[in-house]
Formats: C-alpha cells, structure tokens, sequence
C-alpha cells in the first residue's frame, strides 16, 4: 500500500511538472512562439477540416480577425533600447553581443520612421492568405454574387487588413458583392471600451505582481540578462533601469518577425534565454487574463466587455439564416477583442476561471489565441429539407471546442450555441 500511495504521489508530481511545461516546450520548439500577441501567424501544416455531415453544407461565415503583423505602437518601443545601448556605446561598457543588438535595434528604428503601429508586409501577406484559404475551404459561401459585408475599426492597419483579404476574395470571385465600411457607429461592438471593465481589470492587477513576486525578473535574472549586452554590473545598476530596458528589448526582439526585413535575424541568441522568454510571456499571459479572461479577479468583466459583440454574431446569423442565401460578414478589429470574444463563447476551454495565476500556464495559454491576423470563424451548415443548421466554429483555422453537448461535433447544433452565446452575452455586468 505504501509503495502504491508513493507511486501516486510521483506520477502527480511528473503530471504537475509537465503541465507546467507546456509553454516552455512550445518555446523551445519554436521561441519565436513566446513573442505571444506578437508572434506571427501560424500559416504552415494547418490541420484538414472535418467534412460536414452528409448533405450539409456552409452557406454563412461569421468572422472576427485581428489586423496582421504590425509595427510597434509606440516611439519609446524604438528609441529607448537604441538611447541605453548607445549610452553603454559611448561608455566602452558594450558587450561584443551588445554592439551587434545596437546595429540592429538602429536599423530598426530608422525603418519605423512614420509607420508607427502600421501593418507590415508581412501582416498583409497573412491577411491575403486567410482570405484564399476560406475562399477554398468554403467555396459554396463565396459562390455566384455572394453578399460580403465587411467592416473595420477606424484604426488604418485594421482597415488596410479588411482591404487586403477583401481584395482576394474579389480575385477569386470577380461577381462578389463586398461592402466595406470603417466607423465609429459599429465601435460599439467591434472594439468596445467599457468603463466598468476597465476599472475591475486595473484593480484586479496588483493581484499579478502579488503572486508573481520572487519567482520571475528577480535582481540575479536581470542581472544575468544585461550582463550579455553590458560588461560592467556596477554601470548597469547606477545607470540602467534593467526591468524596463530588459521588457521593451524583449517586446523589439519579438516583433522582429513582423518584417520580411528582419525576420532572418536571431536577435534571441545570446540576449535572451529559452527561461527568459518563458517568464517574460508567464507574465504577459497573466496580465492579458486580467484583461480578457472569465474570473472573478476582474469581476467576470475581462470576457463579458465584449457582451455586444457576440450578440451581433447572434442577429448576423439569424439574418443569413432568414434570408436563405450565401453570405459573409466579416470583421477586423484587434487582439483585446479576439481573445475576450474567445473566452466569452468558451472556446477551446479558454472560459477557465481561476485566482492561482501561479498555475494559470497549466490551462490558458493567451498565444494559442491572438497572434497577429488571429480570426475566429463562424461557418453555418444547412440540409436541404432541414431546418436544423449546424455550426462549425474554427480559431485560427483549427476546429474549435464549444462548452455545449453535441452528436455531432466538430459540429453544433445552432439552436444550443444561439442559446449559449446569448446566455453569456446578458447585458448587465
């Protein structure tokens, strides 16, 4: 009995610790994946898609997508690496490593110059490509003088996204009848500012330092990490705030794979190590559950701020539905409101709701969610002779999982998933 209850305890403890690797593993296949809301689309070895049941087929896709890959949004995310690296420049206090991140933090400052937060090439390329990709997954949507109506938040590399998958589509499909439309009337539900959630998040913030303290950018893991771009401890600490310098590099570092211009570059290597990239996104990943997530450390407000936007998922679809033709609404807006959306409708589990953000890594993993061009799709089924239609919703192109019973899954039944969404899309907070 004894020898059994220690094996129990064993396996519970290497559960635990694979659990807890789960990001670190996906880094270290790939650490460009810990660049979370940075990182770039995930184009390559998309999985097939499930065939829908005999005699269904998709006549409505009802869309969200988040603009592509993009520059970073603000000056100081260019300027201040280049000011601190120069500094140590000027003072001989430059590792070798350290000389070769200031010429390429240089460069890329130089090339930001006026495109601030602007969709790269990069970020058009990706939009171009989800476009096709639907265009080919659901041909009987796009078929004849299909309706698209296609809308944008007023920001311009959400509006240029719009252009750029609408333009593909028009490519493939010369008789599409695609309207486009970015204003503030649709801000409402395509990019909702609620106060409420706002107010709930900030104060539920504290709660992320709190349990985070002590385990990530202690003293002794800054320290290791400026020692690789700065030869001198005593310089770094009477000249450099090292968190800040450390979290803006990493945030530069990461969005390098926004441009085909740098995409090549290992900027990683020698700067930044698999544990670094690990605690830097265990942070990031907890701040945005603050933001976004269903807890009661936000109130259950971080989900629910997007209330307007699933119920306009709900009437686009009651429309299509009544209307009887094939027909696409889509809209593109940013990372705050997919991934709310996503743990509002309860996708793929991302509804968890806890307070332990020490283990929040073993379950909500934010990059599965909104790296850039992030989409999640919507696509109606229906049988001739049926009136039962079917849902199918996929994030990112990959099947999704709905918190709701089916027979037929990756398929639902719309009238469990209307009922679903408008459950959780109540209007009080």
């Amino acid at each position: 009995m004894k020898r059994f209850s220690l094996l129990i305890i064993a396996l519970v403890f290497v559960t635990c610790a694979q659990a807890q690797n789960i990001a670190r593993e996906a880094f270290k296949q790939d650490i460009l994946v810990s660049a979370n809301n940075y990182h770039a689309y995930p184009d390559k070895n998309l999985p097939a898609l499930t065939p829908a049941p005999e005699g269904y087929e998709p006549f409505f896709i009802n869309h969200y997508g988040r603009h592509g890959s993009r520059w970073l949004i603000s000056p100081n995310d260019y300027t201040y690496p280049v000011e601190i690296l120069t500094m140590g420049e000027r003072n001989g206090k430059l590792t070798k490593r350290g000389k070769e991140v200031l010429d390429v933090c240089r460069q890329m400052l130089d090339a930001s110059n006026e495109r601030l937060g602007e969709l790269s090439d990069i970020g058009a390329e990706q939009h171009q490509g989800i476009a096709k990709r639907m265009f080919q997954n659901f041909p009987q949507v796009w078929a004849g003088d299909a309706k698209v109506d296609a809308k944008s938040t007023v920001v311009i590399r959400c509006i240029l996204s719009m252009l750029n998958e609408v333009e593909m589509l028009k490519s493939l499909n010369p008789n599409l009848r695609i309207t486009t439309d970015a204003s503030e009337h649709d801000m409402y539900y395509m990019n909702f500012r609620d106060t409420v959630a706002r107010a709930a998040q900030k104060a539920a913030m504290p709660a992320i330092k709190e349990q985070m303290k002590d385990k990530i950018f202690t003293e002794k893991k800054l320290e290791k990490m400026t020692s690789r771009l700065f030869n001198d401890k005593k310089f770094v600490r009477d000249s450099i705030d090292s968190y800040r310098f450390e979290y803006i590099l990493f945030d530069l570092v990461s969005n390098m794979q926004s441009h085909h211009a740098f995409e090549n570059i290992d900027l990683y290597s020698g700067v930044f190590t698999l544990d670094d990239a690990t605690d830097f996104w265990t942070y990031n990943n907890a701040r945005w559950y603050i933001y976004s997530g269903n807890t009661s450390l936000n109130n259950y407000t971080g989900a629910r701020a997007h209330r307007h936007l699933l119920r306009n998922f709900v009437e686009e679809s009651d429309k299509a539905i009544l209307s009887g033709t094939n027909s696409a609404t889509l809209r593109f807006g940013h990372e705050s409101v997919v991934l709310p959306l996503v743990c509002l409708m309860g996708l793929n589990g991302m509804d968890y709701d806890t307070t332990d953000i020490t283990t929040l890594a073993d379950h909500w993993r934010s990059y599965e969610v909104f790296p850039m061009a992030a989409n999640v799709q919507m696509i109606l089924y229906r049988k001739p002779g049926s009136d039962d239609i079917l849902v199918k919703i996929l994030l990112n192109e990959h099947e999704a999982t709905l918190p709701i019973a089916t027979d037929c899954a990756p398929y639902y039944h719309w009238l469990d998933v209307r009922q679903h969404f408008l459950t959780r899309a109540v209007e009080n907070l």
